[in-house]
């Protein structure tokens, strides 16, 4: 258990305090207390390795399971003894261009917290600290610590859609750039960044309703003083998943211009093309004409038919010429 176990303490009156170093006795403890609860946190744990949390705490099985293989959706479950969330911390590499998704599962219970983490994007050590540095909130108990995390979460993911929104402006200008700056790639960049941003989705989208549920009336083990806190969550979320929506109509829009634009360029292409093979099939044609292998072509015999076969050759070709860059294709 020490390998997985990050931190474990418990708060009384908001305060961190020295406790048994068993955290079931520690659990204990705090409920005889009254007013301080046990907060620990664990970090990918095995099965085995939270055999004992579960029995200690009286986690239910279904509960359990999802914390240990993890890749859930953000949700909200309540069970007799406990209340169970999960969040989906994000982390984008601006470098790289990825959008990284943890998970964060929290067990609230009777004068308990329990935190799981897997994955990247959990700064709960720095939450911590900055929790234990305001006792006022954390007088609440069990609901400061839920509300703080979400808090945290939902907080980063507007600052990772900011970051996702000054890299699709670049990827728009150079959409809408010059024809001469190369262009191969983008189509595939486009198709790229569109995942990343479904990534997030599934990470912002489902914690809707979760969160509208702490901020509503009923739920057991979560302090009604904190249903306000909850609903400035959920005023944050609502902020990111408009974020989201609109980075996902812009790639949309992005793409079907770049689309156009690759035809647009393809048929400007096919008239080049054109109008050059047509000034190729003109003096082609008349030389056809002429080189026949027949005894009685007109003007074969006359000193200056070749001359008057070269300068006709050459006047359809600059006629030609001239029409077509009148109208555009060359």
């Amino acid at each position: 258990m020490p390998r997985v176990i990050v931190d474990c303490a418990i708060y009384r009156n908001g305060r961190r305090t020295d406790g048994p170093a068993d955290f079931s006795d520690a659990l204990d403890q705090a409920r005889a207390d009254g007013d301080a609860f046990l907060w620990i946190g664990l970090h990918e744990p095995t099965e085995s390795e939270f055999s004992l949390v579960t029995s200690e705490f009286g986690l239910h099985p279904l509960a359990v399971e999802d914390a240990l293989k993890a890749h859930q959706r953000p949700k909200l479950e309540v069970y007799a003894d406990s209340l169970f969330v999960v969040l989906k911390p994000v982390v984008y590499d601006d470098h790289a261009d990825t959008v990284s998704t943890g998970e964060l599962m929290m067990f609230l219970g009777d004068s308990f917290v329990v935190t799981v983490r897997h994955g990247v994007g959990n700064p709960l050590t720095e939450l911590r600290a900055r929790l234990e540095d305001q006792p006022d909130l954390l007088r609440c108990g069990p609901t400061s610590v839920l509300y703080a995390v979400s808090d945290a979460v939902v907080d980063h993911y507007t600052e990772v859609s900011g970051l996702l929104q000054a890299d699709l402006d670049e990827l728009e200008a150079e959409v809408f750039a010059p024809l001469g700056i190369d262009n191969k790639n983008i189509a595939s960049r486009i198709y790229a960044f569109k995942r990343q941003v479904v990534e997030f989705r599934r990470a912002t989208v489902p914690l809707a309703e979760p969160v509208a549920r702490l901020a509503g009336a009923g739920l057991p083990f979560v302090n009604e003083e904190a249903r306000p806190f909850f609903r400035d969550v959920g005023d944050h979320l609502s902020r990111a998943n408009e974020a989201v929506e609109q980075l996902d109509r812009l790639l949309s829009d992005i793409l079907s211009a770049h689309l156009a634009q690759m035809g647009v360029q393809q048929n400007d292409d096919m008239r080049k093309i054109s109008a050059w093979a047509a000034m190729a099939a003109a003096p082609t044609m008349i030389a056809g004409v002429f080189g026949m292998n027949f005894d009685h072509m007109p003007e074969l015999r006359q000193v200056w038919g070749y001359p008057a076969a070269l300068v006709l050759m050459v006047g359809v070709v600059v006629l030609l010429y001239r029409l077509f860059k009148r109208r555009g294709w060359l």
